[in-house]
Protein backbone atom coordinates (compact mmCIF):
# COMPACT_ATOMS: atom_id res chain seq x y z
CA UNK A 1 0.00 0.00 0.00
CA UNK A 2 2.97 2.19 0.44
CA UNK A 3 4.12 2.28 -2.84
CA UNK A 4 0.75 2.84 -3.99
CA UNK A 5 0.41 5.89 -2.59
CA UNK A 6 4.04 7.32 -3.28
CA UNK A 7 2.85 6.13 -6.51
CA UNK A 8 -0.08 8.11 -6.59
CA UNK A 9 1.52 10.99 -4.89
CA UNK A 10 4.28 11.69 -7.70
CA UNK A 11 1.73 10.94 -10.29
CA UNK A 12 -0.33 13.82 -9.05
CA UNK A 13 2.56 16.13 -8.38
CA UNK A 14 3.82 15.58 -11.69
CA UNK A 15 0.36 16.59 -13.35
CA UNK A 16 0.18 19.64 -11.32
CA UNK A 17 3.67 20.63 -12.29
CA UNK A 18 2.58 19.70 -15.77
CA UNK A 19 -0.26 22.69 -15.34
CA UNK A 20 2.21 24.83 -13.63
CA UNK A 21 5.02 24.74 -15.78
CA UNK A 22 3.36 24.48 -19.48
CA UNK A 23 6.37 25.37 -20.88
CA UNK A 24 8.72 22.58 -19.36
CA UNK A 25 6.98 19.95 -18.92
CA UNK A 26 9.29 17.29 -20.87
CA UNK A 27 11.75 18.02 -18.27
CA UNK A 28 8.82 17.38 -15.62
CA UNK A 29 8.37 14.00 -16.96
CA UNK A 30 11.82 13.45 -17.60
CA UNK A 31 12.05 14.21 -13.45
CA UNK A 32 9.13 11.94 -12.57
CA UNK A 33 10.21 9.54 -14.84
CA UNK A 34 13.79 9.28 -13.04
CA UNK A 35 12.01 9.64 -9.76
CA UNK A 36 10.29 6.34 -10.14
CA UNK A 37 13.37 4.42 -11.33
CA UNK A 38 15.40 5.58 -8.86
CA UNK A 39 12.53 4.34 -5.98
CA UNK A 40 12.70 1.23 -8.06
CA UNK A 41 8.83 1.28 -8.81
CA UNK A 42 9.90 1.08 -12.15
CA UNK A 43 12.35 -1.63 -12.39
CA UNK A 44 15.25 -0.65 -14.44
CA UNK A 45 15.40 -4.36 -16.63
CA UNK A 46 11.44 -2.90 -17.65
CA UNK A 47 12.52 0.31 -18.71
CA UNK A 48 12.55 -0.95 -22.55
CA UNK A 49 9.55 -2.69 -22.61
CA UNK A 50 7.48 0.06 -20.95
CA UNK A 51 8.13 2.52 -23.90
CA UNK A 52 5.95 2.02 -27.06
CA UNK A 53 8.64 2.93 -29.31
CA UNK A 54 6.07 1.64 -32.33
CA UNK A 55 3.98 4.98 -31.69
CA UNK A 56 7.35 7.22 -31.17
CA UNK A 57 8.43 6.27 -34.57
CA UNK A 58 5.07 7.17 -35.99
CA UNK A 59 5.33 10.80 -34.59
CA UNK A 60 8.79 10.88 -35.52
CA UNK A 61 8.33 9.96 -39.03
CA UNK A 62 5.47 11.89 -39.77
CA UNK A 63 6.65 14.81 -38.36
CA UNK A 64 9.74 14.65 -41.12
CA UNK A 65 7.28 14.07 -43.91
CA UNK A 66 4.89 16.75 -42.88
CA UNK A 67 7.89 18.90 -43.19
CA UNK A 68 8.80 18.02 -46.30
CA UNK A 69 5.23 18.19 -47.44
CA UNK A 70 5.33 21.71 -46.21
CA UNK A 71 8.54 23.09 -47.82
CA UNK A 72 6.84 21.57 -51.10
CA UNK A 73 4.02 24.15 -50.96
CA UNK A 74 1.04 21.69 -51.63
CA UNK A 75 -0.54 23.18 -48.51
CA UNK A 76 -0.82 26.25 -49.77
CA UNK A 77 -1.56 25.74 -53.23
CA UNK A 78 -4.34 23.45 -52.02
CA UNK A 79 -5.59 26.90 -49.74
CA UNK A 80 -5.05 29.27 -52.65
CA UNK A 81 -7.31 26.80 -55.25
CA UNK A 82 -10.09 27.10 -52.64
CA UNK A 83 -9.60 31.11 -52.25
CA UNK A 84 -9.83 31.61 -56.26
CA UNK A 85 -12.74 29.02 -56.16
CA UNK A 86 -14.95 30.98 -53.34
CA UNK A 87 -15.22 34.49 -53.51
CA UNK A 88 -17.16 35.65 -49.90
CA UNK A 89 -15.08 35.93 -46.89
CA UNK A 90 -17.11 34.38 -45.04
CA UNK A 91 -17.08 31.28 -47.35
CA UNK A 92 -13.40 31.76 -47.82
CA UNK A 93 -12.96 31.38 -43.56
CA UNK A 94 -15.56 28.35 -43.83
CA UNK A 95 -13.49 26.10 -46.67
CA UNK A 96 -10.10 27.17 -45.24
CA UNK A 97 -11.71 25.50 -41.57
CA UNK A 98 -13.01 22.41 -42.89
CA UNK A 99 -9.72 22.58 -45.25
CA UNK A 100 -8.21 22.21 -42.17
CA UNK A 101 -9.69 19.74 -40.85
CA UNK A 102 -9.52 17.41 -43.76
CA UNK A 103 -5.18 17.95 -43.62
CA UNK A 104 -5.75 17.58 -40.13
CA UNK A 105 -7.26 14.20 -40.29
CA UNK A 106 -3.77 12.64 -41.58
CA UNK A 107 -1.62 14.79 -40.73
CA UNK A 108 -0.45 16.71 -36.93
CA UNK A 109 -2.49 19.30 -35.92
CA UNK A 110 0.17 21.76 -35.12
CA UNK A 111 1.97 20.99 -38.53
CA UNK A 112 -1.73 21.72 -40.39
CA UNK A 113 -1.53 24.86 -38.20
CA UNK A 114 1.27 26.01 -39.52
CA UNK A 115 0.64 25.22 -43.08
CA UNK A 116 -2.66 27.01 -43.43
CA UNK A 117 -2.31 29.51 -40.60
CA UNK A 118 -0.12 31.97 -43.37
CA UNK A 119 -2.06 31.55 -46.04
CA UNK A 120 -5.30 33.16 -43.32
CA UNK A 121 -2.66 35.87 -42.36
CA UNK A 122 -1.89 36.88 -46.07
CA UNK A 123 -5.96 36.68 -46.45
CA UNK A 124 -6.56 39.33 -43.77
CA UNK A 125 -3.49 41.80 -45.09
CA UNK A 126 -5.20 41.96 -48.39
CA UNK A 127 -8.64 42.72 -46.96
CA UNK A 128 -7.34 44.77 -44.48
CA UNK A 129 -9.44 42.72 -41.46
CA UNK A 130 -8.11 40.84 -38.38
CA UNK A 131 -7.18 37.51 -38.91
CA UNK A 132 -7.78 36.67 -34.94
CA UNK A 133 -11.39 34.82 -36.46
CA UNK A 134 -9.71 32.85 -39.18
CA UNK A 135 -6.72 31.70 -37.43
CA UNK A 136 -8.78 30.71 -34.63
CA UNK A 137 -11.32 28.78 -36.84
CA UNK A 138 -8.47 26.57 -38.27
CA UNK A 139 -6.60 25.65 -35.06
CA UNK A 140 -10.21 24.33 -33.78
CA UNK A 141 -11.52 22.40 -36.87
CA UNK A 142 -7.75 20.75 -37.04
CA UNK A 143 -8.14 19.71 -33.80
CA UNK A 144 -11.21 18.45 -34.71
CA UNK A 145 -10.67 16.51 -37.18
CA UNK A 146 -7.67 14.68 -35.03
CA UNK A 147 -9.73 11.85 -34.21
CA UNK A 148 -11.15 10.73 -37.56
CA UNK A 149 -8.11 8.68 -38.62
CA UNK A 150 -5.40 6.57 -36.88
CA UNK A 151 -2.87 8.96 -38.08
CA UNK A 152 -4.30 12.25 -37.23
CA UNK A 153 -3.59 12.47 -33.59
CA UNK A 154 -1.34 11.03 -31.39
CA UNK A 155 -4.38 10.21 -29.14
CA UNK A 156 -5.78 8.28 -32.12
CA UNK A 157 -2.18 6.53 -32.52
CA UNK A 158 -2.19 5.47 -28.49
CA UNK A 159 -5.85 4.51 -29.10
CA UNK A 160 -5.19 2.37 -31.87
CA UNK A 161 -2.02 0.97 -30.30
CA UNK A 162 -3.92 -0.04 -27.19
CA UNK A 163 -6.72 -1.59 -29.54
CA UNK A 164 -4.97 -3.18 -32.45
CA UNK A 165 -6.94 -1.42 -34.64
CA UNK A 166 -6.25 -1.13 -38.85
CA UNK A 167 -6.51 1.88 -40.31
CA UNK A 168 -9.98 1.34 -41.95
CA UNK A 169 -11.34 0.53 -38.49
CA UNK A 170 -11.23 4.45 -37.83
CA UNK A 171 -14.14 4.07 -40.79
CA UNK A 172 -15.98 1.36 -40.45
CA UNK A 173 -15.33 -0.52 -37.02
CA UNK A 174 -16.98 -4.33 -36.31
CA UNK A 175 -19.83 -3.56 -39.16
CA UNK A 176 -20.20 -0.30 -37.73
CA UNK A 177 -20.08 3.79 -38.80
CA UNK A 178 -16.31 4.41 -37.78
CA UNK A 179 -14.82 7.34 -36.01
CA UNK A 180 -13.73 8.91 -39.53
CA UNK A 181 -17.76 9.37 -39.96
CA UNK A 182 -18.86 10.17 -36.39
CA UNK A 183 -16.27 13.42 -36.42
CA UNK A 184 -17.29 14.52 -40.37
CA UNK A 185 -20.92 14.57 -38.77
CA UNK A 186 -19.98 16.55 -35.94
CA UNK A 187 -17.79 18.88 -37.77
CA UNK A 188 -20.76 19.65 -40.34
CA UNK A 189 -23.09 20.68 -37.28
CA UNK A 190 -20.19 22.21 -34.99
CA UNK A 191 -19.33 24.67 -38.39
CA UNK A 192 -22.63 26.31 -38.03
CA UNK A 193 -21.03 27.71 -34.72
CA UNK A 194 -17.88 29.50 -37.04
CA UNK A 195 -20.74 31.06 -39.53
CA UNK A 196 -22.10 32.49 -36.53
CA UNK A 197 -19.00 34.36 -35.23
CA UNK A 198 -17.79 35.60 -38.49
CA UNK A 199 -21.59 36.34 -39.79
CA UNK A 200 -20.32 40.09 -40.13
CA UNK A 201 -17.38 39.56 -41.93
CA UNK A 202 -18.69 40.69 -45.12
CA UNK A 203 -16.84 41.11 -48.57
CA UNK A 204 -15.64 39.76 -52.10
CA UNK A 205 -11.77 38.45 -52.61
CA UNK A 206 -9.90 39.17 -56.05
CA UNK A 207 -8.32 36.15 -57.42
CA UNK A 208 -5.10 35.21 -56.65
CA UNK A 209 -1.74 33.93 -57.90
CA UNK A 210 -1.65 29.80 -57.02
CA UNK A 211 1.34 28.97 -55.46
CA UNK A 212 3.59 26.94 -57.58
CA UNK A 213 4.28 23.59 -55.85
CA UNK A 214 8.36 22.88 -56.01
CA UNK A 215 8.26 19.16 -56.08
CA UNK A 216 5.21 16.82 -56.35
CA UNK A 217 7.43 14.05 -54.25
CA UNK A 218 6.53 14.73 -50.74
CA UNK A 219 2.71 14.29 -51.59
CA UNK A 220 3.38 11.53 -53.17
CA UNK A 221 5.18 10.32 -50.44
CA UNK A 222 2.35 11.16 -48.02
CA UNK A 223 -0.61 9.26 -49.88
CA UNK A 224 2.36 6.24 -49.97
CA UNK A 225 2.59 6.33 -46.18
CA UNK A 226 -1.28 6.10 -45.97
CA UNK A 227 -1.30 3.42 -48.32
CA UNK A 228 1.64 1.23 -46.35
CA UNK A 229 -0.24 1.95 -42.93
CA UNK A 230 -3.27 0.84 -44.73
CA UNK A 231 -1.74 -2.98 -46.06
CA UNK A 232 0.17 -2.98 -42.50
CA UNK A 233 -2.89 -2.96 -40.71
CA UNK A 234 -3.66 -6.00 -42.18
CA UNK A 235 -1.30 -8.36 -41.45
CA UNK A 236 -2.38 -10.57 -38.06
CA UNK A 237 -0.92 -8.89 -35.07
CA UNK A 238 0.77 -12.24 -34.26
CA UNK A 239 3.12 -11.92 -37.16
CA UNK A 240 3.74 -8.25 -37.50
CA UNK A 241 6.89 -6.74 -35.80
CA UNK A 242 5.73 -4.32 -33.03
CA UNK A 243 7.21 -1.76 -34.28
CA UNK A 244 6.00 -2.05 -38.02
CA UNK A 245 4.06 0.95 -38.26
CA UNK A 246 6.89 3.29 -37.05
CA UNK A 247 9.33 1.49 -39.50
CA UNK A 248 7.28 2.70 -42.14
CA UNK A 249 6.43 6.53 -40.93
CA UNK A 250 10.32 6.36 -40.48
CA UNK A 251 11.77 4.82 -43.52
CA UNK A 252 9.00 6.81 -45.99
CA UNK A 253 9.88 9.72 -44.58
CA UNK A 254 14.12 9.36 -44.94
CA UNK A 255 13.58 8.11 -48.40
CA UNK A 256 11.88 11.66 -48.92
CA UNK A 257 15.06 13.06 -47.51
CA UNK A 258 17.62 10.88 -49.65
CA UNK A 259 15.10 11.94 -52.66
CA UNK A 260 15.12 15.93 -51.80
CA UNK A 261 19.25 16.11 -51.36
CA UNK A 262 20.26 14.03 -54.88
CA UNK A 263 17.55 15.84 -56.27
CA UNK A 264 18.01 19.26 -55.37
CA UNK A 265 20.98 19.23 -54.32
CA UNK A 266 20.47 20.97 -51.08
CA UNK A 267 21.80 19.65 -47.65
CA UNK A 268 19.64 22.33 -45.44
CA UNK A 269 16.74 19.95 -46.21
CA UNK A 270 18.41 17.75 -43.00
CA UNK A 271 18.39 20.93 -40.90
CA UNK A 272 14.98 21.67 -42.04
CA UNK A 273 13.68 18.48 -41.53
CA UNK A 274 14.95 17.89 -38.06
CA UNK A 275 13.93 21.66 -36.77
CA UNK A 276 10.27 20.27 -37.29
CA UNK A 277 10.71 17.06 -35.41
CA UNK A 278 8.94 17.79 -32.03
CA UNK A 279 11.97 16.28 -29.53
CA UNK A 280 10.06 18.19 -26.83
CA UNK A 281 6.57 16.01 -27.54
CA UNK A 282 8.71 12.77 -27.91
CA UNK A 283 10.52 12.88 -24.98
CA UNK A 284 7.37 13.80 -22.89
CA UNK A 285 5.78 10.36 -24.29
CA UNK A 286 8.71 8.83 -23.67
CA UNK A 287 8.49 9.70 -20.27
CA UNK A 288 5.11 9.02 -19.78
CA UNK A 289 5.20 5.43 -20.84
CA UNK A 290 7.47 4.90 -17.94
CA UNK A 291 5.51 6.58 -15.31
CA UNK A 292 2.35 4.68 -16.66
CA UNK A 293 4.11 1.65 -15.97
CA UNK A 294 5.13 2.49 -12.84
CA UNK A 295 1.59 3.68 -11.38
CA UNK A 296 0.71 0.25 -13.03
CA UNK A 297 3.11 -1.80 -11.03
CA UNK A 298 2.32 0.16 -7.72
CA UNK A 299 -1.89 -0.55 -8.44
CA UNK A 300 -2.61 2.78 -8.96
CA UNK A 301 -4.83 1.57 -12.03
CA UNK A 302 -6.39 -0.73 -10.60
CA UNK A 303 -7.47 1.53 -7.77
CA UNK A 304 -8.88 4.54 -10.31
CA UNK A 305 -10.52 1.88 -12.14
CA UNK A 306 -12.37 0.35 -8.89
CA UNK A 307 -14.40 3.91 -9.21
CA UNK A 308 -15.43 3.61 -12.63
CA UNK A 309 -16.16 -0.05 -12.05
CA UNK A 310 -18.97 1.09 -9.14
CA UNK A 311 -20.73 2.44 -12.24
CA UNK A 312 -20.94 -0.45 -14.22
CA UNK A 313 -24.71 -1.30 -13.68
CA UNK A 314 -25.45 2.36 -14.92
CA UNK A 315 -23.23 1.80 -18.35
CA UNK A 316 -24.49 5.34 -19.55
CA UNK A 317 -23.60 6.75 -16.29
CA UNK A 318 -20.26 5.54 -16.56
CA UNK A 319 -20.47 6.70 -20.40
CA UNK A 320 -21.24 10.22 -19.75
CA UNK A 321 -18.86 10.47 -16.91
CA UNK A 322 -15.86 9.02 -19.10
CA UNK A 323 -16.77 11.35 -21.86
CA UNK A 324 -17.81 14.96 -20.15
CA UNK A 325 -14.73 14.27 -17.67
CA UNK A 326 -12.43 14.04 -20.59
CA UNK A 327 -13.50 16.99 -22.39
CA UNK A 328 -13.21 19.01 -18.79
CA UNK A 329 -10.05 17.61 -17.83
CA UNK A 330 -8.41 18.12 -21.55
CA UNK A 331 -9.79 21.85 -21.46
CA UNK A 332 -6.60 22.45 -18.93
CA UNK A 333 -4.39 19.32 -19.50
CA UNK A 334 -3.24 17.90 -22.87
CA UNK A 335 -5.14 15.19 -23.88
CA UNK A 336 -1.72 13.27 -24.76
CA UNK A 337 -0.69 11.97 -21.23
CA UNK A 338 -4.53 11.92 -20.12
CA UNK A 339 -5.28 9.50 -23.02
CA UNK A 340 -2.14 8.05 -22.23
CA UNK A 341 -2.90 7.15 -18.90
CA UNK A 342 -7.07 6.30 -18.98
CA UNK A 343 -6.45 3.54 -21.76
CA UNK A 344 -4.61 0.96 -19.30
CA UNK A 345 -7.66 1.87 -16.53
CA UNK A 346 -10.21 0.93 -19.68
CA UNK A 347 -8.18 -2.10 -19.91
CA UNK A 348 -8.98 -3.00 -16.23
CA UNK A 349 -12.77 -1.74 -16.64
CA UNK A 350 -13.17 -4.27 -19.34
CA UNK A 351 -12.13 -7.48 -17.12
CA UNK A 352 -14.59 -6.55 -14.68
CA UNK A 353 -17.79 -5.44 -16.61
CA UNK A 354 -20.10 -7.73 -19.56
CA UNK A 355 -20.23 -5.50 -21.90
CA UNK A 356 -18.46 -4.32 -25.11
CA UNK A 357 -15.85 -1.44 -24.28
CA UNK A 358 -15.95 -0.04 -27.63
CA UNK A 359 -18.59 2.70 -26.77
CA UNK A 360 -16.28 3.93 -23.89
CA UNK A 361 -12.68 3.67 -25.51
CA UNK A 362 -14.43 5.75 -28.54
CA UNK A 363 -16.29 8.32 -25.81
CA UNK A 364 -12.64 8.59 -23.78
CA UNK A 365 -11.02 9.48 -27.32
CA UNK A 366 -13.71 11.85 -28.52
CA UNK A 367 -14.02 14.03 -25.22
CA UNK A 368 -10.25 13.84 -24.81
CA UNK A 369 -9.49 15.16 -28.48
CA UNK A 370 -12.23 18.06 -28.08
CA UNK A 371 -12.00 18.71 -25.18
CA UNK A 372 -8.62 20.84 -25.87
CA UNK A 373 -10.20 22.83 -27.64
CA UNK A 374 -12.20 24.49 -25.15
CA UNK A 375 -9.03 26.94 -24.01
CA UNK A 376 -6.34 28.48 -25.54
CA UNK A 377 -3.54 26.31 -23.47
CA UNK A 378 -5.64 23.25 -23.63
CA UNK A 379 -4.04 21.98 -27.23
CA UNK A 380 -0.67 22.30 -28.73
CA UNK A 381 -2.60 23.63 -31.57
CA UNK A 382 -4.00 26.30 -30.21
CA UNK A 383 -0.99 27.18 -28.27
CA UNK A 384 0.87 27.73 -31.84
CA UNK A 385 -2.49 29.70 -33.47
CA UNK A 386 -1.72 32.43 -30.79
CA UNK A 387 1.76 32.15 -31.04
CA UNK A 388 1.12 33.50 -34.73
CA UNK A 389 -0.82 35.88 -33.81
CA UNK A 390 1.40 37.48 -31.33
CA UNK A 391 4.38 37.42 -33.47
CA UNK A 392 1.77 39.20 -36.04
CA UNK A 393 0.43 41.63 -32.97
CA UNK A 394 -2.23 40.41 -32.20
CA UNK A 395 -3.01 39.39 -28.94
CA UNK A 396 -6.39 36.93 -28.08
CA UNK A 397 -7.67 36.98 -24.90
CA UNK A 398 -8.96 33.98 -23.31
CA UNK A 399 -12.88 34.78 -23.37
CA UNK A 400 -12.18 35.85 -26.96
CA UNK A 401 -10.95 32.85 -27.71
CA UNK A 402 -13.69 30.52 -25.98
CA UNK A 403 -16.52 32.80 -27.70
CA UNK A 404 -15.63 30.54 -30.60
CA UNK A 405 -14.47 27.38 -29.11
CA UNK A 406 -16.78 26.56 -26.49
CA UNK A 407 -19.83 26.35 -28.61
CA UNK A 408 -18.00 24.82 -31.16
CA UNK A 409 -16.38 22.29 -29.08
CA UNK A 410 -19.63 21.45 -26.86
CA UNK A 411 -21.89 21.19 -29.90
CA UNK A 412 -19.06 18.54 -31.58
CA UNK A 413 -18.59 16.84 -28.63
CA UNK A 414 -22.64 16.06 -27.68
CA UNK A 415 -23.00 15.20 -31.78
CA UNK A 416 -20.25 12.72 -30.87
CA UNK A 417 -21.62 11.46 -27.32
CA UNK A 418 -25.03 11.02 -28.83
CA UNK A 419 -23.90 9.00 -32.16
CA UNK A 420 -21.04 6.71 -30.60
CA UNK A 421 -23.38 5.45 -27.25
CA UNK A 422 -26.29 5.04 -30.13
CA UNK A 423 -24.02 2.93 -32.71
CA UNK A 424 -22.37 1.20 -30.27
CA UNK A 425 -23.92 0.46 -27.03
Amino acid sequence: MDKLILAAALFIITYIFMIKFVNHRPLVVGISALVFIILNIVPVNTIWGAIDFNVLLMIGGTMMLVSLFSESLMPTRLADLIINKVKDIRLIILFLSLFAGFVSAFIDNVATVLMIAPVAMSLAKKLKISPVKMIIAISISSNLQGAATLVGDTSSILLGSALNMTFFDFFVYHGHMGMFWIVQISAIVATAFIYFAIRDMKGKVDAIEVTKVKDMMPTYLVILMIVLLIFASFIPQEEKIDILNGLICVGVAVFGVIYHLLRHRDSSIIKTVASEIDFNTLGLLAGLFIIISGIENAGVIDEIAKLFIKLADRPLLLYTALVWGSVLISAFVDNIPYVATMLPVLSVISTHVPFDMTVFYFGLLSGATLGGNITPIGASANIASLGILKEAGYTVENKDFMKMSVPFTLTAVLVGYVLVWFIYR
